[in-house]
Formats: structure tokens, C-alpha cells, sequence
């Protein structure tokens, strides 16, 4: 049977950060018509030596499905989540998977991808779910919680996500929010980095920020500017270099992933950022599949779920990558990355837990969850360290003593595939 793929499909780069999955292609949609139909079959353990895999593929027919990295073109800074997924699941299962990427949101932004991915237009995503509070609370609430770990630039990423990845695996409700729209979960929630500031003009003092126009990515976001007294004005990050060149917005929140693969910095050269702490919010996306991925073979499905820890991989890289070129173009715009004015500070983190205090007030996060995010980070932080992660320097000078693509996330990433994503796993 010949391998089944769309065709005559226009890919529009648009400017893009993250990464995203897109459901399973196949002739009129269907995963089933792309693979023959062959749901079930023999599978695999996890860690099975190729010759395994190669023995559970044999009989089945190859398949191409689409997928839709957030990053705006694989030469991207955010690119390495969704070239290391690709080349996982081309290698492992000897070719006969493949995947046609479409980078830049090119077949569906954010705003119709839950279609997309159940009316078989992408059969794999990443997804953007802080943009759509009200159709996943769980993710408004969970980023909320992203400031209980290290603000420290290497060792800080890799225990928030490692954090932030175990509780959307752990989370019943957060799990059964993506099932009901017909999305298979692969990675439930992932951080794209530390939120800083960044502005057209320098100061981060709290006078400074009074009448500013403040771009916001997050509900959390609104109560910060708010605090601040300036004003929050919404959008996606794709929008934001031209609002910030032309003065429709003077400052933003943002992510390294964002602020490094953007260009952001170009025109907002001024950049501010906790001391000790992390700014929360961090927690937005996650990666998940259309529900046609569940008439793949069972083979096929095993190789597309191990994929995740060079996707998790990747994702840590990204936040690395992309923050060392953030640095980079601050520097070279003539602007500033330094610590935030301790006040204004203080401020943000008063209103960060008290968003918590809220959450926990309206029965969406339970009382404890402070304990338990501590007790969280405390492993993580356990975890990282005796994996031998270590930061070399600070921030400001991560351009200085950060290379790009130089660190191996995934033994870390296979840590919390098994402390967390194994049960998952199809079966």
C-alpha cells in the first residue's frame, strides 16, 4: 500500500515561537486510510533494542502525517524541540513514519488548531493553551505556579519544566480538560522559559511603569501590569514586534523562547528580570495529537509517545538557544539586561501569591499547593544536581558562557518520562 500525505498545501512562514502538533494525515483525513487502517497490533517495551521495534514494524505500512511545529522555520532558535521529535520517530521506526512539517502555524494558528487537529488537517501540535483561559483552566492555573523553583539560567529551566511537566502528568483534571476535546495528550504542559520585562525605553522602577502600555501573554500578566498601574494590552506574540516598533505597546512580557527567535529585542532593547526569583506565567503550551493517532498501529503510537523525551529535550534547548541570542540582541541594540528595581520586584511577586491565594480560594488549586510545589522543586532541584547540570554564569552574560545546542537535556528528560509520563504510555 503507497504511503498517503496531503498535497498542494501552501506553507506561509509567519512569525512564530514554540512548537506545535498537528493531527494524522490521510487521505480524506483519516489516519486509518494513511496506514491502512491497521489500529492494534504488536507493540514494544520502552527501551526496546531497535532490532525489537524493527521486528514490531515489519508488516505495516508506512504512513506520513502532519505536523506543526510552533517555530517559524527550522532554522529557528526554537526549532530543536521539533527537529529532535522528527528525527526520533523517522529513525526508530526505520522510516516508515514520516513527518511533513508545516512551521509557522501555516495550515492553523492557535485560534483554530483544536479544528485542525480533529478535522484531520494536522495530526500533531504544539499548543499555545494560555491564550484560551476559558477553555483550559487548568493551564491559567498551572501557570500561576511557575515561581516556587530557582530563577538560576540553566539549572532554573530544567527544574521548572522538569516541575511543571510532572504536574500535568499527575493532574486528573488537567488530563480529562484535553481529552474531552478529542486531543490525545503527548507532553500536557511544558514551560517555554522565565518571564522577563522588556521595553522601548530603560527603567523598571515602579514610577516607570505607571501609564505604560504592557503587552500581556497570560491572565497572570493583567493583575502585574494592573499592580504597576499601566495598562494591559493583549496579544500574540506574533504581533508583538510590530506593536512595539510603531509604539502601540511600550513594554512586554516574554519569554526567552519569544524574545530570542522574535527579534524582539531589536526594538525593546531593555530588559529587566527577577533577582532570585522567577517571574510566574511560564507554564503555556503543551504537545499533544488529534484523536485519529489512536487508529495507528500500536507500534507506531509507542514510537510517536518515546519521541517526547527528545521533544522535552528540545524544548529545554530552545529556552537555552534562544535566551543566549535574547542577550545577545539586547546587547547589540544598545539596551540593558539587568535586574529588576527591587520594588517593583516586590510588587509582582506580592500579586504572584496572590493569584495562588485566589486559585486556592475558588477551589481550583488545593490548599497545600504551595507544600507541594516546594516539595516539587526540592526533587527536581535534587535530580538536576546529581545529573551534574551546572550554570556557568549568570544571565546578563549567557552569550558569554552558554553554546548554543551544548547541553544533553535528555537524561534529565528520561527522568521525568519515567517518574511521571511511563503510565501514559500506550499499551
Amino acid at each position: 500500500m503507497k504511503t498517503t500525505k496531503r498535497t498542494n498545501r501552501a506553507l506561509t512562514a509567519v512569525l512564530a515561537a514554540g512548537a506545535s502538533i498537528g493531527l494524522l494525515a490521510g487521505c480524506a483525513g483519516g489516519v486509518g486510510a494513511s496506514g491502512g487502517g491497521q489500529s492494534g497490533g504488536t507493540g514494544f517495551e520502552y527501551g526496546a533494542s531497535q532490532e525489537e521495534v524493527d521486528a514490531a514494524l515489519a508488516e505495516l505500512e508506512p504512513v506520513t502525517l502532519t505536523y506543526q511545529p510552533g517555530a517559524s522555520s527550522q532554522n529557528s532558535e526554537t526549532a530543536a524541540n521539533g527537529l529532535a521529535f522528527q528525527k526520533y520517530i523517522e529513525e526508530r521506526s526505520g522510516g516508515k513514519i514520516k513527518l511533513e512539517n508545516a512551521w509557522g502555524q501555516s495550515i492553523a494558528p492557535y485560534t483554530e488548531l483544536d479544528d485542525a487537529l480533529t478535522d484531520g488537517r494536522v495530526d500533531i501540535a504544539y499548543y499555545a493553551a494560555i491564550y484560551f483561559p476559558d477553555e483550559f483552566p487548568t493551564v491559567d492555573a498551572y501557570s500561576k505556579l511557575t515561581h516556587y523553583s530557582t530563577a538560576a539560567p540553566l539549572t532554573g529551566e530544567a527544574i521548572s519544566a522538569a516541575m511543571m511537566s510532572e504536574l500535568g502528568w499527575n493532574s486528573e483534571e488537567h488530563m480529562q480538560s484535553i481529552e474531552e476535546k478529542g486531543l490525545v495528550p503527548l507532553s500536557p504542559l511544558m514551560s517555554s522559559g522565565d518571564y522577563w520585562t522588556a521595553c522601548s525605553e530603560p527603567g523598571s522602577a515602579p514610577e516607570d511603569w505607571q501609564g505604560r502600555q504592557m503587552r500581556i501573554a497570560g491572565t497572570a500578566h493583567t493583575a502585574f501590569a494592573e499592580a504597576l498601574e499601566a495598562s494591559p494590552v493583549s496579544m500574540e506574540y506574533g504581533e508583538t514586534f510590530e506593536a512595539l516598533q510603531r509604539g502601540t505597546v511600550d513594554c512586554t512580557f516574554v519569554q526567552p523562547q519569544v524574545a530570542g527567535s522574535t527579534g524582539l529585542l531589536e526594538v525593546a532593547p531593555y530588559v529587566s528580570h527577577f533577582a532570585d526569583k522567577r517571574m510566574t506565567g511560564s507554564a503555556t503550551a503543551m504537545h499533544v495529537a488529534g484523536p485519529a493517532i489512536k487508529e495507528l498501529p500500536l507500534a507506531y503510537q509507542q514510537i510517536i509517545f518515546d519521541a517526547e523525551v527528545d521533544h522535552w529535550h528540545g524544548m529545554v534547548v530552545n529556552t537555552m538557544d534562544a535566551g543566549r541570542q535574547a542577550v545577545s540582541d539586547a546587547k547589540g541594540a544598545g539596551g540593558e539586561f539587568v535586574e529588576m528595581d527591587p520594588e517593583t520586584e516586590q510588587i509582582i511577586a506580592e500579586t504572584q501569591e496572590k493569584l495562588v491565594d485566589d486559585l486556592i480560594a475558588e477551589g481550583r488549586l488545593p490548599e497545600d499547593i504551595r507544600e507541594q510545589m516546594e516539595a516539587s522543586a526540592e526533587k527536581w532541584t535534587g535530580i538536576v544536581e546529581e545529573l551534574g547540570y551546572t550554570d556557568a554564569g549568570e544571565l546578563d552574560q549567557l552569550d558569554e558562557w552558554y553554546e548554543k545546542g551544548s547541553v544533553d537535556f535528555r537524561p534529565l528528560a528520561e527522568r521525568v518520562f519515567s517518574e511521571s509520563a511511563a503510565g501514559h504510555r500506550p499499551s
